[in-house]
C-alpha cells in the first residue's frame, strides 16, 4: 500500500492531471486527456488501499 502523498506525488510527477477543488474528505483531481475528475483522500500520511490506488492511477492515466 502507498500513501496518499506518495500517490499524489508520482501523479504531478509523471502526468498532467491538476487539482480542481477540494472536497470534504477529499481533493477532487482533473486528468485534462480524457476530463475525468477522481479523488484522492486529503491527508497525505493516510495509507490508500492498494484497489484504491490502483483506481486513481487509472483515472490519471498511469495504469
Amino acid at each position: 500500500m502507498s500513501t496518499a502523498g506518495e500517490l499524489k506525488r508520482q501523479i504531478k510527477k509523471k502526468t498532467k492531471c491538476y487539482f480542481l477543488r477540494e472536497g470534504s474528505n477529499h481533493e477532487i483531481w482533473v486528468n485534462p486527456d480524457t476530463g475525468e475528475e477522481f479523488q484522492i483522500p486529503r491527508h497525505p500520511a493516510k495509507e490508500v488501499k492498494t484497489g484504491t490506488a490502483n483506481n486513481i492511477l487509472k483515472s490519471a492515466g498511469l495504469k
